[in-house]
């Protein structure tokens, strides 16, 4: 969860790389400039030149020179503005270029991790992770309906189990695509082997391609690091920093609900994840084999009350997809 030094590093040396190339670029926007407008940079010298005689005239003990100097410098600014229109360049053309208006591309606003930095830190240990090789091979383009029962119908929907899974992964492409806009919570019940993992590593592949903070974390896997944070068995920070990523992530992925040995720590902190997380606008995919009558009697109404209120429930039915491909030998 959290970054190790060398992780860090690498992180901030893609910013770092990130910088060198906005002051490339800005450069190479500078020298055309100059090139077919050549009186811009007159101008420009002539800034720098009364910039550094401004500069000497202060130490000198001229208190005025830096008033006279704001004056001029505006009269050539507004010059290079004229020029720059004419030869039809944006007012900004020549400035710097940053990939995160926000951070400027150093990774941090006001003393605090820019979003950015969270999903770079995300994308490094995705790259570094095991899921990187599931989510290549569980996804949208890889999905197939083949384990589908196109004839049998469902006798809880009247349709067959093969048309209902086409309309879910449409419903899912469109969550994934549009996220936030059309909804933040999904929750996917069904028993073993109906595909509900597979939907939401293929919900997790493209929010990552966007460039989205994605976290995903078996219960077992959720409660232990939520349990390492609260009895501080890593060090302080790094429990904090693993929490706080947990609860700020664009995406959290909660797989398996109901899998972990349930208690009354393990349902209080089930309940301040799924709470902060809603009143922090962030979205959570939850996948459990449990049904919501079976949630509410394994934690508690708190929960069930919030999951049915903020979550939209896609329930997935049919047999177990990897019996069959057990069967034919391909699991």
């Amino acid at each position: 969860m959290a970054l190790n030094n060398s992780q860090y590093n690498e992180v901030m040396r893609e910013y770092e790389q990130q910088q060198l190339k906005n002051r490339h670029e800005q450069q190479k926007r500078v020298k055309e400039v100059y090139k077919y407008v050549p009186q811009i940079q007159a101008l420009d010298e002539e800034i720098r030149s009364r910039g550094a005689a401004s500069a000497r005239q202060v130490l000198n003990g001229d208190a005025e020179a830096g008033s006279r100097f704001r004056k001029i410098l505006e009269d050539l600014r507004e010059q290079k503005r004229v020029l720059l229109a004419a030869a039809g360049y944006p007012a900004d053309y020549m400035q710097l270029r940053y990939r995160c208006s926000k951070c400027q591309d150093t990774g941090y606003t006001d003393g605090h991790r820019c979003q950015c930095f969270e999903q770079a830190r995300t994308r490094l240990l995705y790259a570094q992770s095991n899921i990187r090789q599931i989510l290549q091979q569980e996804n949208f383009d890889t999905l197939s309906y083949e384990w589908y029962d196109g004839e049998k119908r469902l006798p809880q929907l009247g349709t067959t189990q093969l048309d209902y899974m086409r309309t879910v992964v449409r419903r899912c492409q469109e969550f994934a695509t549009s996220f936030p806009l059309l909804g933040q919570n999904l929750l996917f019940t069904g028993s073993t082997g109906v595909g509900k993992t597979f939907l939401t590593n293929c919900i997790a592949r493209a929010l990552i391609d966007r460039y989205l903070s994605v976290i995903y974390l078996t219960s077992q896997d959720l409660f232990e690091l939520m349990s390492r944070y609260k009895f501080s068995r890593d060090s302080q920070e790094e429990a904090e920093e693993g929490f706080r990523h947990i609860l700020e992530c664009d995406m959290l992925i909660l797989d398996d609900l109901g899998t972990e040995v349930n208690n009354t720590f393990v349902s209080s902190q089930l309940f301040y994840c799924i709470n902060e997380r809603i009143n922090r606008q962030k979205g959570t995919i939850i996948s459990t084999n449990l049904s919501m009558g079976m949630l509410r009697d394994t934690y508690s109404d708190r929960v069930t009350s919030r999951i049915m209120s903020y979550y939209a429930t896609i329930p997935l039915y049919g047999e177990d997809i990897r019996i069959k491909k057990n069967f034919r030998g391909l699991a």
